[in-house]
């Protein structure tokens, strides 16, 4: 089988991530159109949200039982082509119940791409590059963020398109990666000799829950729920507590995936370089948590303006590769699908509950900034339990988990 060359994967799955997000947020600005068109109130405007995420969480750890039975290209294509098609069903949409259903498909149809694609990039990566690899694909997350709030909020506020538009607009592109995926990317997941051991290291899931894993899914946890808390909510907040015009929420609220490029790449660089991640992480977590606690806190419009585009360097975009590169390093190569896939349900399980709660709450205080400052409170939780973190795998784990290391290619396999 021809090797896929690097940059084919890193490039084609950058573009999956862009469409992913892209599509995740052309939901945020028109929340307040769709909500009168079907006379939402806040916590059914944050059930929108919660129904794709659930659907979406809930595949992630089937996803990796799957790849690995039917491969994980099969699994991501035959899933972002769902994700596609459920999107343009979107916006046909009659009732706010349809609605909700065609979500929920988009997010089951987008649940199978976090896992398969990590693996395989993970897989195809060597280790001293395994930070910057992950950081360039995240990447692809920024600018789809942006891409979905700006061109949503252009094409419903500034031409007056309707909110459908962006739906129909955003599958096509969305088959077309799906089918770029399905042509250029291969996945070795082992040859013949490996194949063996590689069965053993899949029937042991203990590998996948060491203390190192649990409190690696506990902070992407925290992480997470203040990142969708704010994507979701982010635009409507601007609107409705700051005054900002509907056509220029898309705008400002890219501000923070803009920034994350730069900071994604940098983090992720130097996670390469450097002998223990645990410090950089930590350190992002409670960088993440102040910007989440000041924006909503300062009554100052420019230093909201500064808190958002700190939050976008520092935050969950630049946590990201950093994580992953960590969880890669602490797992055999051959269950990469299946811890990316726990890693990823840990982290969504809290986009379940944050677009819900943190609409509850604001109908329930009449503001949404009790939604900022619960997010900044958990990451910080979530930093300090890290801090309980193992250094690595010391020699004892290694002979509790089965794991032996092949000090020629560095990789870990179970015995």
């Amino acid at each position: 089988m021809k090797k896929t060359h690097p940059a084919v994967v890193i490039f084609l799955f950058f573009l999956g991530w862009v469409f992913m997000y892209a599509d995740r947020n052309i939901l945020s600005p028109v929340m307040g159109e769709i909500g009168q068109q079907w006379n939402l109130d806040k916590a059914h405007l944050g059930l929108m949200s919660t129904v794709f995420f659930a659907a979406y969480a809930f595949m992630q750890i089937p996803t990796g039982f799957l790849a690995d039975k039917f491969g994980r290209v099969k699994v991501l294509v035959t899933g972002y082509i769902l994700f596609g098609v459920a999107t343009y069903l979107s916006g046909t949409a009659a009732t706010f119940v349809m609605f909700l259903m065609m979500r929920a498909l988009t997010g089951l149809g987008e649940g199978t791409y976090y896992g398969s694609q990590y693996g395989i990039s993970s897989n195809l990566t060597p280790k001293k590059y395994r930070g910057i690899v992950s950081a360039l694909i995240n990447s692809g997350m920024a600018f789809g963020i942006s891409l979905g709030f700006i061109s949503a909020s252009y094409f419903t506020y500034t031409l007056d398109k309707g909110w459908q538009f962006s739906f129909y607009l955003f599958a096509i592109p969305t088959i077309v990666i799906a089918i770029l995926i399905g042509l250029f990317v291969r996945d070795s997941q082992g040859g013949n000799k490996k194949q063996h051991v590689q069965q053993q290291e899949r029937g042991n899931l203990k590998l996948l829950f060491t203390k190192n894993h649990i409190f690696v899914y506990i902070i992407i946890f925290c992480s997470l729920y203040g990142f969708f808390g704010m994507l979701t909510w982010l635009p409507y907040y601007l609107q409705t507590a700051r005054g900002v015009d509907g056509s220029q929420t898309g705008i400002i609220s890219s501000l923070v995936p803009w920034a994350s490029i730069p900071g994604a790449i940098f983090f992720g660089f130097i996670s390469d370089k450097i002998k223990s991640k645990k410090p950089l992480i930590i350190g992002l977590a409670l960088a993440g948590a102040v910007c989440q606690l000041v924006i909503p806190y300062t009554e100052n419009y420019s230093l909201m303006i500064v808190g958002l585009v700190l939050y976008g360097l520092l935050g969950k975009l630049a946590l990201d590769p950093v994580l992953i590169s960590y969880i890669a390093d602490i797992t055999p190569s051959s269950m990469y699908s299946k811890v990316y896939g726990f890693f990823n349900f840990s982290g969504m399980l809290s986009s379940v509950f944050a677009p819900y709660i943190t609409g509850y709450f604001a109908d329930v205080t009449g503001s949404l900034e009790f939604g900022f400052y619960l997010s900044g409170a958990l990451l910080i939780v979530g930093a300090i339990l890290f801090m309980f973190t193992d250094k690595g795998i010391n020699r004892d784990d290694r002979s509790i988990l089965g794991i032996n290391k092949d000090h020629k290619t560095g990789e870990e396999h179970a015995v």
